[in-house]
């Protein structure tokens, strides 16, 4: 069933009425007096599309706003001090800060800013501390992704014969941007935004989004979770890893053709920058792995590793060795960290069990981030393996293939291809189905890939003239497979398009020989 755009509303979502109404109205006055506005955001794909929205929608409405996105090297994660004096100086003097995924943790930040006279509004979806920040008012949901918040707050100026006018599909391109890109489950009013806006992405007009999907060698018209989550997220994400973010605020925002194209490129170059700082620091910290051997965690800090990197080396040890991964660029006075979990395995509440020898701490169940100061990580290291030991169970660290049923050979069709794409879009928490069929016949078999790394299969359908291919990645190294072989194969259903022809294709997830 296609969803409704409609059901996506704040009470949906669990957003304090009260709270919305308090932000709405001191938005108006700002409006009204022609205050000076900051749009605070954060670095990554959803700071930086929830920026652009709040920004954009506040802009056409006259008011004085201007984003603000801080630097991961200077000023570190979300609402801070040193980010306040610094907008301070950059852009003078200021009454209103509305944050956009961050904020909900920044207690000291916001008790500065009302001791300067600066009200603060909060928008964000990161899970709550224990302690609320003294904010003038707290818009807040962990059911949708930061910019999805900011979304929601934009469509409260969405009111009928006056100049505060947004359209209801306004901006969906940027919340599913950064809905992908930020991991949100796909399920509830996550998977309607992302449905609508996959379809206004494939529309858009904005000329950094085309300049960027170019350069990424997209099809417009092909772009779903896939495109977004590998292949635009990262090019975006980059700037915010290695240099500044406002150039990926700047991409989205332009109206520029030369600019857009200008800055789709030096996006482009920082990601193959960061592509290989990534690998880098990734095989160094599988050899650390390997040579120290396996524990019930993985807590590397190295002073090597960039800042903006140890995020995606965590993610990647995790698909390795399948344990909770913390990951530090170790600095000289102050270190900051990337974590990241298991399924079923809460990483930010584990690392707040530690957050006595923590500055800061924040972020999801499945990835989180800390600060913590140089000469006290041999004592946290101690405390996150002793309460590591303690809590994490052998359930935890058993990977799981989940079978959703088991489909007849002669179901394996483009029928139930079109079926399947009833329950898109895909992505974390609504995977795309898989099955199992067994004692499938192996007609033909070859290792593809520029490395030799993947298998392409062809399986004869039992009684029947037919064969369906397939595709294994990382298979083709040590396989004992060969033609004539019946074996029991799980797969996802795809559809392969090649000089204009379309047919299904199975992704193997794992097959074993009978």
């Amino acid at each position: 069933m296609h969803p409704n755009l409609s059901e996506v509303t704040t009470q949906a979502v669990k957003i304090n009425k009260l709270q919305l109404k308090k932000a709405r109205q001191r938005i108006k006055k700002a409006i009204k007096n022609k205050e000076k506005v900051i749009i605070f955001g954060d670095y990554d794909v959803d700071g930086i599309c929830g920026t652009a929205i709040l920004w954009e929608t506040l802009n056409t409405l006259g008011v004085d706003v201007m984003p603000y996105i801080p630097s991961r090297f200077e000023e570190g994660y979300g609402l801070s001090k040193k980010g306040i004096e610094n907008l301070k100086t950059k852009y003078g003097d200021c009454s209103l800060i509305v944050t956009v995924d961050n904020g909900i943790v920044a207690s000291e930040a916001v008790d500065f800013a009302n001791e300067n006279g600066i009200d603060v509004i909060i928008t964000d979806h990161h899970v709550l501390a224990k302690k609320l920040p003294n904010a003038l008012a707290t818009v807040h949901t962990t059911l949708v992704c930061g910019a999805g918040v900011a979304w929601l707050l934009a469509q409260q100026f969405k009111i009928q014969k006056s100049k505060f006018k947004n359209e209801n599909g306004d901006y969906l391109e940027l919340v599913t941007l950064a809905t992908i890109a930020d991991l949100v489950p796909l399920t509830g009013a996550n998977r309607v935004l992302v449905y609508y806006g996959l379809q206004k992405l494939k529309e858009t007009k904005r000329v950094g989004l085309l300049a960027l999907i170019n350069k990424a060698g997209i099809n417009k018209e092909e772009i779903g979770t896939y495109e977004i989550g590998h292949l635009l997220a990262p090019r975006l994400n980059a700037m915010g890893r290695l240099a500044s973010a406002m150039d990926s605020l700047r991409l989205i925002c332009t109206s520029n053709k030369e600019k857009a194209e200008e800055l789709a490129e030096l996006l482009n170059q920082t990601n193959l920058e960061r592509q290989q700082f990534t690998q880098e620091a990734l095989q160094h910290a599988k050899n650390k792995v390997e040579k120290e051997g396996l524990k019930n965690l993985i807590f590397i800090a190295e002073k090597s590793y960039q800042q903006g990197i140890v995020g995606l080396v965590a993610g990647r040890l995790v698909e390795e060795f399948y344990l909770p991964s913390i990951i530090i660029s170790k600095g000289k006075k102050y270190s900051r960290a990337s974590a990241r979990s298991v399924k079923g395995f809460n990483i930010v509440e584990f690392l707040r069990s530690a957050s006595d020898l923590m500055v800061d701490v924040g972020g999801h169940p499945m990835a989180a981030g800390f600060t913590v100061e140089t000469a006290r990580l041999e004592l946290l290291e101690k405390k996150l393996y002793a309460n590591a030991k303690k809590l994490l169970t052998k359930e935890h660290l058993e990977r799981v293939l989940r079978i959703d049923c088991e489909l007849p050979p002669a179901l394996i069709n483009y029928d139930t291809y079109s079926q399947i794409q009833q329950l898109a879009p895909f992505g974390m928490a609504n995977p795309e189905p898989t099955f199992l069929t067994k004692n499938l016949t192996i007609s033909d078999i070859r290792i593809v890939g520029r490395d030799g790394k993947h298998l392409k299969i062809k399986f004869q359908i039992p009684n029947s003239k037919f064969q369906i291919g397939a595709i294994a990645f990382g298979a083709g190294d040590n396989h004992q497979l060969k033609i004539g072989d019946k074996v029991d194969v799980v797969y996802t259903v795809e559809e392969n398009n090649w000089n204009g022809n379309s047919n299904v294709e199975l992704k193997v997830k794992d097959l074993n020989k009978n």
